[in-house]
């Protein structure tokens, strides 16, 4: 796998090596000692699949309060998505910054996403699944979310939704002082 910094701190791309003949290819998709190579220490206790049946399917921008972030992992196995991470860390140098990237399963490219940082995509193709590897099991008690279309967060979206929940079209605006310093609970 190569890794690619971002200007975000902890969104890292990430790209497989495939070894190819007439077969097609082989490549690994997740490895927990090549991320320790590359500085990520990132192990999966659970892994989640999200189905998207339309395109202009968005979902996000969601993140977990601070005292139980979590880190994940993300790679389009069937489709093509626009990925995007927002640093909602009060004390990052790129706190509200967003950065996006394209994900699809023919290219294989995957997005880590360290704590602290808000998670959303929008599908651009039908039957998009999107597969999520989770540094911790899900606590629904502890999920936040802001809003996709937010000013203040000037996401580049390369596309208008069509599907989104009620739940993610009426997330609140960020707010930076909505935002506790890491290790206390805050959210929006």
């Amino acid at each position: 796998m190569r890794f690619t910094r971002t200007r975000i701190d902890g969104a890292l791309i990430v790209d497989l090596e495939p070894r190819s003949d007439d077969r097609g290819f082989f490549a690994r998709a997740f490895c927990v000692e090549e991320f320790r190579q590359a500085g990520v220490a990132f192990e999966c206790p659970q892994i989640n699949l999200s189905r998207n049946h339309a395109a202009r399917t968005l979902r996000g921008m969601h993140y977990r309060d601070f005292a139980h972030a979590e880190a994940k992992f993300v790679r389009v196995v069937r489709g093509r998505a626009w990925d995007v991470a927002v640093d909602v860390r009060p004390d990052s140098p790129t706190f509200g910054d967003s950065v996006g990237v394209e994900l699809g399963d023919v290219e294989g490219r995957g997005l880590y996403l360290a704590k602290g940082l808000a998670h959303g995509f929008l599908t651009l193709e039908p039957d998009t699944d999107m597969l999520y590897l989770m540094s911790d099991v899900y606590t629904p008690q502890h999920e936040r979310g802001l809003r996709w279309n937010d000013p203040a967060l000037a996401i580049d979206w390369p596309e208008r939704p069509l599907v989104i929940s009620e739940r993610d079209a009426t997330y609140p605006d960020f707010s930076p002082t909505g935002f506790a310093p890491a290790g206390r609970s805050g959210g929006a």
